[in-house]
């Protein structure tokens, strides 16, 4: 199982099948609504901008660099957005001698957009054209 997806499961963020949500509950003692809530689809998101500083860093990530991102997406794949739900993230740490660094790794299907009514020789999806 992906750290991410336990922790974030155990924050109320991200959802556990029923199985999975049994053997959290051995291994951390909960009570049985407690494991429930586990297998409940969870309201996702946070306040903006969010005041936690280590959060606030991602955040900050996003904001200033988020622009670039898309228009490299977009250059690359075509009119499209990354997926946060087909999405895989890896967080590797790095030893180095002036401090110590945290790699991510972030992994998302590309969504390329849907242009409704397209027909003929109009593009239906946002594709990057060859």
């Amino acid at each position: 199982m992906s750290e991410v997806l336990v922790v974030g499961a155990l924050l109320g963020q991200m959802k556990l099948t029923k199985p999975q949500s049994e053997k959290a509950a051995n291994l951390f003692g909960l009570a049985e609504n407690e494991q429930r809530m586990l297998n409940e689809v969870p309201m996702r998101g946070m306040t903006m901008p969010p005041t936690d500083p280590s959060i606030y860093r991602f955040y900050e990530l996003v904001m200033i660099n988020g622009p670039a991102w898309k228009a490299i997406i977009e250059d690359e794949f075509g009119d499209g957005i990354m997926s946060a739900i087909d999405f895989d993230l890896e967080m590797v740490r790095l030893p180095d001698p002036n401090g110590d660094r945290v790699k991510l790794t972030m992994s998302g299907k590309f969504l390329p957009y849907k242009y409704y009514g397209a027909n003929g020789n109009h593009q239906a999806l946002g594709y990057k054209e060859t």
